[in-house]
């Protein structure tokens, strides 16, 4: 076996581990602000509100609405990686665990501090999972299919979808409160610092250094979730509240300044997927 095969191996195992540690960290930061009671992130509202309608724990319902939304990927032609079925099931298993596990918490000191707890692990899950590069989550992918489909931005049919999703889910009974608008505020800086945090470089090459570019050890779902999202979570779009940028690796932009006929290869800030 070459040293080649070894490292490349290691670093598949490293984007795994990343993968599922990020996923079910993602669950749990869920579980954290139900607990709080202040207010869910807008997929969290939906759940919620069908949970209490249906009977069925939070995650179960979460993992039966990603299904559905995975469903909806046929029309619009998207393909799914392993991190998107993953996602549909781990975050629902983790997020019902940890409710298990963590008790119901009282006054508002506490409170605010497991809202606080959860919006950061959220953002620490989603930098881990969205950089191990195996394909973007249910929700984001009918995002991004949409975008692709319609021609119109990001940012509209982002907000067009997770309006649609937190009015429904607080309908339903839903919690929506200052904690949503903390996720809002918080998720997308919070994603783009641990994203560059821990960026996986590409595939080990027989030269012994690392391949570069989106194509280096990633499939077709994760190429086109780096490069069109930001949703992600959702060019020169500004970054909308739950946006962060995957950090490229070995690519340097073209010689001269950035402007007329200069093209940069690096990728613009504020355009990556988050993921739900």
């Amino acid at each position: 076996m070459s040293v080649t095969s070894v490292l490349r191996g290691a670093h598949l195992a490293r984007r795994l581990v990343q993968l599922y540690v990020g996923l079910a960290l993602y669950g749990a930061s869920s579980a954290l602000l139900v607990r709080a009671g202040l207010g869910l992130e807008p997929w969290g509202v939906l759940h919620q509100g069908l949970s209490e309608r249906s009977g069925l724990s939070i995650g179960v319902v979460s993992i039966v609405v990603g299904a559905v939304v995975l469903l909806l990927w046929i029309p619009i032609r998207q393909r799914p990686g392993l991190g998107t079925v993953s996602n549909v099931f781990v975050i629902g298993i983790a997020m019902d665990g940890t409710l298990a596990l963590v008790p119901a918490v009282h006054g508002v000191a506490a409170r605010i501090a497991l809202m606080v707890a959860g919006v950061v692990l959220n953002g620490v899950a989603t930098g881990l999972y969205i950089a191990a590069r195996f394909g973007p989550g249910p929700r984001d992918g009918l995002m991004t299919g949409l975008h692709r489909r319609t021609g119109r931005s990001i940012r509209l049919v982002r907000t067009l979808i997770e309006v649609a999703v937190v009015v429904t889910g607080f309908a339903l009974g839903g919690s929506l409160g200052v904690g949503t608008v903390v996720y809002a505020l918080a998720i997308g800086p919070l994603a783009q610092f641990f994203l560059r945090l821990f960026a996986v470089g590409g595939e080990p090459t027989d030269e012994g250094t690392s391949g570069s570019g989106p194509a280096a050890g990633t499939d077709g779902p994760a190429r086109e979730d780096r490069r069109t999202v930001g949703d992600g979570p959702r060019g020169g779009e500004a970054s909308a509240p739950g946006e962060a940028s995957v950090p490229a690796r070995g690519r340097s932009a073209a010689s001269g300044s950035p402007g007329r006929g200069t093209r940069v290869t690096g990728r613009t800030p504020g355009r990556a997927i988050l993921p739900r």
